[in-house]
């Protein structure tokens, strides 16, 4: 681990311009390390292995942190009176990822917390669980549209919430924290 842990942390830290979530990620590629340790103990290609591991748990890792804040780009106005409802939605994402993970993090999970248990529940699982809405209509029994239906409301509804507590959309598209 002392050998490799540097470069691990790099990797992780230039591709997520990050050093708190390169640390987090940097513990994950040395858990998997751990799994494999009677395979990597005596392997000349150990360093590389992990840099390979490191590279595509923090791909991952982006990707999935992307689409969790990526809450409101899925709304499409439906006629010409509604256009305005995607640039409220651009100025939202721009706003939550322009702060500080822990004033997101807040922000979110308060805002979440107001929404009613349908509509909360498949967003989240959608959003933060990587869950594809089929697997999340089986999981609760519902109808494939009644959960696409919730979460484009929570989505709505979420928004509200946010402009509540203080995240507004600004003329021009831009949001203020």
């Amino acid at each position: 681990m002392r050998a490799y842990q540097d470069m691990v942390f790099s990797t992780a830290v230039r591709l997520t311009g990050n050093a708190a979530q390169a640390e987090d990620i940097s513990q994950d590629v040395f858990l998997k390390a751990y799994e494999n340790f009677d395979r990597l103990r005596s392997s000349p290609t150990a360093g590389g292995w992990l840099k390979t591991v490191a590279t595509h748990l923090t791909l991952n890792h982006l990707t999935r942190h992307r689409k969790r804040w990526r809450l409101f780009s899925e709304i499409f106005a439906e006629n010409e009176q509604e256009e305005n409802i995607e640039s409220a939605a651009a100025a939202f994402e721009g706003a939550l990822l322009r702060m500080d993970d822990e004033r997101r993090r807040e922000l979110i999970e308060r805002a979440l917390r107001s929404l009613p248990e349908h509509q909360r529940v498949p967003l989240v699982l959608y959003h933060f669980e990587d869950m594809p809405y089929q697997d999340i209509a089986t999981r609760l029994g519902h109808s494939l549209a009644k959960i696409k239906t919730d979460i484009l409301r929570g989505r709505l509804a979420l928004a509200k919430a946010l402009t509540q507590s203080g995240l507004a959309p600004q003329p021009g598209g831009s949001c203020a924290p």
